[in-house]
C-alpha cells in the first residue's frame, strides 16, 4: 500500500518533463551552434590557406593586375564573393534543414508560433552588418582609387580621335601643362605609351570628336575620354610589373572602333628617362624605344586593315576620293 504522500501530483511531472524537454532542446541547439561554428572555422582556414581568386579563376574577375589599386580592387572584390558565398550557404543550409526537419508527418498541424525574436534579430541584424562592411570596404577601395595628387612623378595627356590615340608627355598636370614629348598613332604604326615602374603616373584624357574610352585591362579598369572642356584625370600610384600591354578603346565610337588599339610599354625609369631623352633629342618613338633595347613596334596588337575595296564600298576608287 502506497501512502497518499508519496503520489507525484502529475502537474510535477509534466513541469519536469517539460524541463527535460527545454534541457535536451537546448543541448541540440548549443550542438548546431558548436557544429557551424566548426564548419565556419574550417572554412575561413581553409580560404585562408590558399590563393582563392587564384584557384576559382579570380570568380570572374580579371586577374593579373599591374598596380596597387588593381590588387586593392582585385581582393575587394574576393572578399564580397567569399561573404556572399558565406551568406548563400548559411541560408541554403537553413532552408534544407527546415524542409528536412519540418517536413510533413501524417495529418497533425505542426506548431504554429507567431514570431520567433532570435531569429527575427538574426535576420534584421545581419544583412545591416554585412552592407556596412561592404560599404566601408568599398568607400575605402574607391576613395583610393580615385586619389589624385598635385605632384605626380609622370603627366601624360591622352587624346582619343577617330580612330587611334595621341600621347603627350607634359611637365607638370594641367591644361597650361607644356608637351615635352609625343606619340601620335597611326594606321599603319600602333601608338605606344611608354610608362616608368615605381613611379606615380597621372592621366589626363580629351577627346577631338566623340567619346572614347582608355582601358588596359591589366590596370583593372578603365576611363571615358570626353569631347570638349572635359578632362578626364585619374592616377596610378605605380606600376609594378614590367612588360607590354595591349590597350584598347572601350566605347562605341564608329566605324573601327573594335581597331583603335594601342599598346602600353611598361619599363625601368632609368630606360624610361632615357626614352624621353631621345624623343626630346628629335627621334621617333620607334628610334627611341630601339635606342633603350625595346621593340620598336607594338607586339600585343597590330595595325589594322580599313579594307576599303571594292568588295565593302562597290566603287572603291570613289569610296576612297572623299575619305
Amino acid at each position: 500500500m502506497v501512502a497518499r504522500g508519496s503520489e507525484v501530483p502529475p502537474s510535477v511531472v509534466r513541469q519536469s518533463s517539460s524541463r527535460d524537454s527545454r534541457g535536451r532542446g537546448q543541448r541540440r541547439s548549443l550542438g548546431r551552434l558548436a557544429g557551424l561554428g566548426a564548419g565556419g572555422a574550417a572554412l575561413l582556414v581553409l580560404l585562408t590557406g590558399c590563393d582563392v581568386g587564384q584557384t576559382f579563376d579570380g570568380f570572374g574577375w580579371p586577374q593579373g593586375g599591374i598596380s596597387p589599386e588593381s590588387h586593392r580592387m582585385y581582393d575587394l572584390w574576393i572578399g564580397s564573393v567569399i561573404a556572399a558565398l558565406a551568406v548563400g550557404v548559411f541560408v541554403w543550409g537553413l532552408i534544407f534543414w527546415c524542409v528536412i526537419r519540418y517536413r510533413k508527418r501524417g495529418e497533425a498541424l505542426p506548431v504554429q508560433t507567431r514570431f520567433n525574436m532570435p531569429m527575427e534579430f538574426l535576420y534584421t541584424i545581419a544583412p545591416i552588418l554585412v552592407v556596412s562592411v561592404l560599404f566601408y570596404y568599398t568607400a575605402i577601395v574607391q576613395t583610393g582609387v580615385n586619389k589624385v595628387t598635385d605632384n605626380p612623378d609622370v603627366t601624360v595627356e591622352v587624346v582619343g580621335f577617330k580612330w587611334n590615340w595621341q600621347f603627350n608627355y607634359r611637365d607638370r598636370p594641367g591644361v597650361d601643362a607644356t608637351t615635352i614629348a609625343s606619340t601620335l598613332g597611326t594606321t599603319e604604326v600602333i601608338p605606344i605609351l611608354v610608362l616608368p615602374t615605381g613611379r606615380s603616373i597621372r592621366i589626363e584624357e580629351t577627346s577631338r570628336d566623340v567619346i572614347h574610352s582608355f582601358w588596359v585591362p591589366e590596370l583593372l579598369f578603365k576611363r571615358d575620354v570626353f569631347p570638349g572642356n572635359v578632362r578626364n584625370v585619374f592616377q596610378v600610384s605605380s606600376l609594378d610589373q614590367e612588360g607590354a600591354f595591349v590597350g584598347r578603346c572601350a566605347e562605341l565610337c564608329g566605324t573601327y572602333h573594335s581597331m583603335m588599339n594601342f599598346e602600353l610599354r611598361v619599363v625601368s625609369p632609368d630606360e624610361y628617362d632615357r626614352f624621353i631623352a631621345a624623343k626630346q633629342g628629335g627621334q621617333s618613338t620607334q628610334d627611341a624605344l630601339a635606342s633603350i633595347g625595346e621593340a620598336p613596334l607594338a607586339t600585343t596588337t597590330r595595325p589594322f586593315d580599313t579594307r576599303r575595296d571594292v568588295n565593302n564600298f562597290g566603287n572603291a576608287s570613289a569610296a576612297g576620293a572623299g575619305s
